[in-house]
């Protein structure tokens, strides 16, 4: 027997894995029974197959009369083994609370969700997981540092963990795959609901590089009741979790405390007091976060955090995109994702002893604009692309 939060699983092998896996699947398709119904049945039955197979008297108690209908209604509707096999024809895998294929990281939560449900892989056991989150509607400084984070994590093959969502979210995970490392997106809804659906490509993209998970069956809707739930499993994959921009009243303070509730390590980004979209996140710096100054900072207190050795980095300039003259490079690590005037560009370049006209500098500078390395925000004024 194990015991695990207040579940109580018999641990099985072979065709009674699968067996019991379809029932769990059925349980967890109940309408409104929820996890903590859920936990007590399993304590009192022992087996989701025996909560299956139980009567109105082993659920009284638990269970209200409305559910209790829910529930003979479902056995009467639902072929439990067609059911499962038609899940699994989806290409969606299930593990349930006991097993050893149910992430660690989850069980140690105070509310671990009954079933997992996922497409792709679960993350590593044995790998790093930092949680990105932050606000939909970013600013173009919260897009920089999300997409600056998502590479180098994903780069240093630390596991992204996010929500799929718009702005910071899907961002920090394009930009972690696209550095070659792997994302996982928790979804408030099923697995094989892509939402919000303008991140389409994104989800396929990680279903090759990691994985999609819920906690919610199949063919489940986003619901907003379904996303604070959600977030409990954003914060309860990872290791530590970075908050890119939140304003004060925010879904991704939810999230916050719900890692701090887990004994989560979390990291803050610090904004300007006059942005809004810092307020929370300045907050939380006051109340005592730790503060992310750069990704490459990170990566050294996650060593830290494991015993690794440090590295002593050249890692510390930006990386320059390939095919730049010596005049494109240095121009490059001179730009940020604040645009700079023309004249800004070329009086920083005169106090480096760098001669160069304004006229041969806006030219290099739209050359760079043509080659996709520079994004000129209007005329005369220049960044690095987001």
């Amino acid at each position: 027997m194990l015991q695990t939060t207040g579940y109580i699983f018999q641990m099985r092998e072979g065709r009674d894995v699968m067996e019991e896996r379809a029932y769990a699947y059925w349980l967890s398709a109940m309408p409104g029974l929820g996890c903590n119904r859920i936990a007590q049945l399993m304590q009192r039955c022992g087996s989701a197959r025996e909560v299956y197979m139980g009567s109105e008297k082993i659920w009284q108690g638990i269970v209200t009369e409305k559910h209790r209908l829910c529930i003979e209604e479902a056995k009467k509707g639902w072929d439990v083994k067609r059911a499962y096999e038609n899940m699994q024809r989806q290409g969606i895998s299930m593990t349930i609370l006991g097993e050893k294929e149910y992430p660690v990281r989850l069980s140690h939560i105070p509310d671990p969700p009954f079933a997992v449900f996922y497409k792709g892989v679960l993350p590593q056991e044995q790998g790093v997981s930092v949680a990105v989150i932050g606000a939909r509607a970013c600013s173009d400084y919260g897009r920089f540092v999300a997409k600056q984070l998502g590479e180098t994590l994903g780069a240093a093959g630390i596991q992204v963990i996010s929500g799929l969502a718009r702005g910071i979210d899907g961002i920090s995970q394009g930009a972690a795959l696209g550095a070659g490392g792997k994302s996982f997106g928790i979804l408030g809804s099923g697995v094989d609901v892509c939402y919000p659906e303008q991140n389409r490509k994104l989800y396929e993209n990680i279903l090759g590089q990691g994985g999609i998970i819920s906690e919610f069956v199949p063919g489940t809707q986003p619901r907003s009741q379904n996303f604070p739930m959600r977030n409990r499993i954003v914060s309860g994959l990872c290791d530590v979790l970075v908050v890119v921009e939140a304003r004060e009243k925010s879904g991704t303070l939810i999230t916050v405390d719900m890692a701090l509730e887990q004994g989560k390590e979390v990291y803050v980004v610090p904004g300007r007091i006059t942005d809004r979209l810092s307020d929370g996140c300045n907050r939380l710096l006051r109340q005592g976060a730790s503060v992310l100054l750069s990704p490459l900072e990170l990566l050294r207190d996650i060593r830290e955090m494991r015993g690794e050795i440090q590295e002593s980095s050249s890692e510390e300039l930006p990386a320059v995109p390939e095919g730049c003259s010596e005049q494109e490079k240095y121009l490059y690590r001179l730009l940020d994702y604040t645009p700079r005037s023309l004249e800004e560009i070329r009086c920083q370049l005169v106090k480096s002893n760098k001669k160069c006209d304004s006229s041969t500098l806006h030219m290099t500078l739209m050359e760079m604009c043509i080659k996709g390395h520079v994004r000129q925000n209007s005329p005369g004024y220049f960044s690095l692309p987001i």
